[in-house]
């Protein structure tokens, strides 16, 4: 009954959240009086965003709370394994070369190339032990943060958009056009974060080890591999159209565990849930503070920094 509750007021939180974001930002709007002006604000700016936003951070909540569980590693996020930094790299290079609407597509096969380099360097024998797949995923990340950083001392005047990349934003463009996308990525990726929800019993198993994992019958390779190439995947996406925002995949599953307990059925849904109502709140505050928009990434961090070290210093 109690765990119950916590879902209802998880869902009442973020529907509060995401009407309110819709009316404040660098312009207030008045729901009962808008004119054609502030109705395309809210219809054509703020609502693609907000979705954007939500969808974004159902799919670090929940990538998070995954990760957290099949490797055995408190510090799993959704960046871990390099995905962040292949997206993050294709869609400064589709930047440097004046192809701005095509960012998404190069992040997104900056994505898959590291999700495939990341796979076959930890893969040895046919098995993939949870200590290679993470090592890989460090290797490849700092290999293409240099690469980037070697991008960000020659391109100077391109330094600012990089810089929003790396740091995170929603503020990505939907013409009429391509508001398509936004309803094609929002569907595959609340699809996929469906079937990792339905995997969330044999996480629980694996959470356990691997050795009793295998004694109660579960395939541990095959699952791993299931999981980590669906939720690759679905990162990959919301990198490329949002940049790397950190914390969220981080501090948000540890945050449900301290209220709910570590059972992954509930700790997966509500992570998606929290996730997705705790960004579209610091994407509000980011376009709301100031005259400049504040990178989101930046407003996530100075959540989730302290609240980790407080999680470190309490556990």
């Amino acid at each position: 009954m109690r765990n119950k509750g916590i879902f209802i007021w998880s869902i009442v939180i973020l529907v509060v959240v995401f009407i309110s974001s819709l009316m404040i930002g660098s312009v207030s709007l008045n729901p009962f009086s808008l004119s054609e002006t502030e109705q395309n604000i809210l219809w054509n700016v703020r609502f693609p965003r907000i979705i954007l936003g939500l969808i974004t951070g159902i799919v670090l909540g929940t990538v998070g709370a995954i990760f957290q569980g099949i490797l055995n590693n408190p510090l799993a996020d959704p960046y871990l394994l390099g995905i962040s930094s292949g997206a993050a790299l294709g869609s400064i290079i589709a930047l440097l070369l004046r192809q701005v609407l095509l960012m998404p597509i190069f992040g997104f096969v900056g994505a898959l190339l590291t999700i495939i380099l990341v796979w076959n360097l930890a893969h040895k024998n046919r098995f993939v032990s949870k200590t290679q797949l993470i090592l890989s995923g460090i290797i490849i990340s700092l290999f293409f943060s240099a690469i980037i950083s070697l991008l960000l001392s020659l391109f100077h005047r391109e330094l600012a958009q990089i810089v929003s990349v790396l740091l995170g934003n929603l503020g990505y463009i939907f013409s009429k056009e391509s508001i398509i996308w936004l309803w094609i990525i929002s569907g595959i990726c609340l699809f996929v974060v469906i079937i990792l929800n339905l995997f969330a019993v044999r996480i629980n198993i694996l959470s356990t080890g691997d050795y009793s994992a295998k004694g109660l019958g579960i395939d541990v390779q095959k699952t791993r591999k299931i999981l980590f190439l669906l939720s690759s995947l679905i990162t990959g996406i919301v990198v490329s159209f949002t940049g790397i925002i950190g914390f969220v995949g981080l501090i948000i599953p540890h945050t449900v565990r301290l209220i709910t307990g570590a059972n992954h059925q509930r700790v997966i849904p509500l992570s998606g849930i929290i996730g997705g109502a705790f960004l579209i709140f610091c994407d509000t505050i980011a376009r709301s503070i100031s005259v400049v928009e504040i990178p989101v990434g930046v407003i996530t961090a100075l959540f989730g920094a302290p609240f980790f070290i407080y999680l470190l210093k309490s556990k």
